[in-house]
């Protein structure tokens, strides 16, 4: 039932998608015959591949699988003991150096722990590896170095050739009006001359073919029967050894034919998990997150198969659909219009649980949260067989047999159009019975339908959840998108009207229909406007909150710019303010020196220092640079020294200070007055 479900929602024909993604040939047959993972185990291990490999190609160091092929057929008939010819012991030797590459590149790369446990246990023998590059070439042709003898038979062999045709030569020189052709060639791998069949005897010697008009016969002077001979002999010897030099390497191989196919194993993990990586940069995908017991959220979920056709083929545009499925909605029941995108929303989320299982990225907007799935079956489409007269309905009811033979709690079921195909009453009960006992157990249900009565059970029971995919009423089409906790309605008599059904017939069926359905789809339709405009609401409130954090990032980064402008500045005018009062300090020093050398006067002193205070004045106050105030109680008396720091120098007070914190100090041979704020005591 698992297979049938893969052929029914493709799964081949993405498998073969992804198989275009591979390196490698063993990666594209792997890829194309991909397996579902039974166990969850297994699952963990393959995403965590995927998710190791798709962080290398984000760095652009993706790892290089070149050299690696397909060497499977080589090895099992090595591991028989059979010869390899020299063609496959090269693509061996190619096979085991790019797996030695592969190996490096991802020891030397970061945080793909996973897939470095995985290279490191590729054996890759360089030294049989360099032993099949000394005996074959790329061509696949065994060298002369290959053996000694090897190399002088080849050797004898061009100086028998050599001779022959120096032969031949001559003889053509000597009789070349009996030739019908100025060329040498061969016949059973002997060296033979074209003759004109009237003047054979002119060339003694044997004849080995006759052209098919008779006028050209093929012949093998005499004088070289000999060298042919001996040619031919070498050949044979020729042969012999290059047998004997591949059985020697094949034997090689034999040895180490178990790690060979456990290598294949290896490097084809690792393309599929490359392939798989680059696949979901291509699908703009993201990782699956596997939940138990709360919702499923898949939002703006696309067919990955709908989008390969919209990218390669000039498909039409894909319109994406959301999955929002409560923790305790055990049966989903979508309802609308025929060609509304029903069936394709069932294959949808078919192929993104199977790609989650298989360690794939799914094609949907973060967060991707899903169950994990043990099987996931499926009854899509019509099963008729004339063969053995099994009506739509009966192809229908065989499957879903089948499918509950299979079922387990952690299954998911798909159902397309379930009850089709008989009486609408009949089919509606089985549908409904069959979906109630499906949401006892099962993880997840989810079916399609046009019966009526299935969108009343999610008022009955709370395991039920509508869903119908939208109808646009003007242009009498479908939008293919899925709105959540709304049913279907009918849209039949309004598409009849509108296409040219008479009215009166409307009408008439409109009765038959009954009252109630008419007001039961007005309601409906009152609903799906209103989320429509709630939609459209939450839309504008989103590109609102979108703009308001833009301009909001860009206000705080414009706040951060200038702090930053305005710290340097204040460092800046620091810096010209302290060099400033530096070189004022030392103007003073300077004149204090002067001073103490007696070469200035007392007066001449204090107008120097006057005029250098007030110079620190006036950069204090253009810079915005003030001394602070401070509230100093030193208790001075006559004789006590002080230190000046704006001078650096110590001073002797001579006067007390008064109410205003002014008094006299001598500076060496001056006397100043000096506040309290402008000293520090010692």
């Amino acid at each position: 039932m698992q297979a049938e479900t893969l052929e029914l929602l493709e799964w081949s024909r993405l498998c073969q998608h992804l198989s275009t993604f591979t390196t490698t040939k063993l990666g594209a047959i792997a890829a194309a015959r991909l397996p579902i993972p039974e166990r969850y185990e297994s699952t963990l291990e393959l995403l965590t591949q995927t998710k190791e490999a798709y962080s290398l190609e984000e760095k652009n160091a993706g790892v290089s699988l070149d050299g690696i092929q397909n060497i499977t057929e080589a090895v099992l008939r090595a591991e028989k003991q059979g010869i390899l010819s020299a063609g496959e012991l090269w693509a061996i030797a190619t096979t085991l150096a790019g797996a030695r590459n592969l190996r490096r590149q991802l020891d030397n790369a970061d945080d793909c722990p996973n897939l470095q446990i995985l290279a490191s246990e590729l054996r890759t023998y360089p030294d049989v590896e360099q032993e099949i590059y000394r005996c074959i070439d790329e061509g696949g042709n065994v060298l002369d170095r290959a053996s000694v003898r090897l190399g002088e038979i080849r050797q004898e062999l061009t100086s028998v050739r050599d001779q022959i045709l120096t032969k031949l030569q001559n003889i053509m020189q000597r009789n070349a009006s009996s030739l019908q052709e100025q060329i040498i060639t061969q016949r059973s791998d002997r060296f033979v001359l074209a003759v004109k069949s009237p003047q054979r005897d002119r060339v003694p010697g044997v004849i080995h073919d006759t052209s098919s008009t008779g006028m050209t016969v093929f012949v093998e002077p005499n004088s070289v029967v000999q060298s042919n001979n001996r040619l031919r002999q070498l050949f044979k010897l020729e042969q012999v050894q290059i047998e004997i030099i591949l059985t020697a390497l094949s034997a090689r191989v034999t040895e180490i034919s178990e790690d060979l196919q456990k290598l294949l194993i290896i490097v084809t993990k690792i393309d599929l998990a490359v392939a798989r990586s680059r696949y979901a940069y291509w699908l703009r995908a993201n990782p699956p997150h596997f939940v138990e017991n709360e919702a499923i959220v898949l939002r703006q979920l696309r067919h990955p198969l709908l989008v390969w056709q919209q990218q390669n083929e000039e498909g039409r545009e894909v319109v994406p659909v959301d999955v929002l499925v409560s923790p305790q909605i055990s049966v989903v029941v979508i309802t609308g219009p025929n060609t509304g995108g029903k069936t394709a929303t069932l294959k949808t989320f078919g192929l993104a649980a199977l790609m989650a299982k298989a360690g794939m990225y799914i094609p949907a907007r973060e967060p991707v949260e899903l169950p994990w799935f043990d099987l996931v079956l499926a009854d899509i489409g019509d099963e008729q067989s004339l063969q053995q007269n099994l009506s739509t309905f009966s192809g229908h009811i065989r499957r879903i047999g089948r499918i509950l033979d299979a079922i387990s709690p952690q299954s998911l079921v798909l159902l397309d159009e379930v009850g089709a195909g008989t009486d609408p009453s009949e089919g509606s009960a089985i549908a409904t019975a069959l979906l109630e006992h499906l949401g006892d157990r099962t993880s997840l249900t989810i079916a399609t339908t046009h019966f009526g009565e299935l969108k009343a059970l999610k008022y009955q029971n709370p395991k039920f959840e509508n869903a119908s995919v939208e109808f646009d009423d003007a242009s009498l089409a479908p939008t293919y998108r899925l709105l959540w906790g709304i049913p279907g309605r009918s849209n039949a008599l309004a598409i009849a009207g509108r296409l040219g059904l008479p009215p009166e017939i409307i009408e008439a069926a409109q009765v038959r229909v009954g009252v109630g359905s008419a007001e039961m789809n007005e309601v409906i339709a009152e609903l799906e406007a209103q989320r429509r405009e709630q939609t459209q609401k939450a839309e504008a409130a989103a590109q609102l909150l979108a703009e308001t954090e833009r301009l909001h990032k860009e206000i705080l980064e414009r706040a951060e710019k200038m702090r930053s402008q305005a710290k340097e500045m204040r460092e800046r005018q620091e810096q010209e303010v302290n060099a400033a009062i530096a070189q004022a300090q030392k103007e003073v020093g300077r004149v204090i020196r002067k001073l103490q050398k007696g070469e200035q006067t007392g007066e001449q002193v204090a107008a120097d220092v006057q005029r250098t205070e007030q110079r620190i004045e006036e950069l204090t106050k253009r810079h915005g640079i003030g001394l602070p105030e401070q509230k100093i109680e030193i208790q001075l008396k006559i004789g006590d020294r002080v230190r000046i720091p704006k001078f650096g120098k110590i001073a002797q007070v001579m006067t007390v200070p008064n109410s205003s914190g002014e008094f006299s100090v001598r500076l060496g041979t001056m006397k100043l007055s000096i506040n309290l704020t402008d000293i520090e005591p010692i």
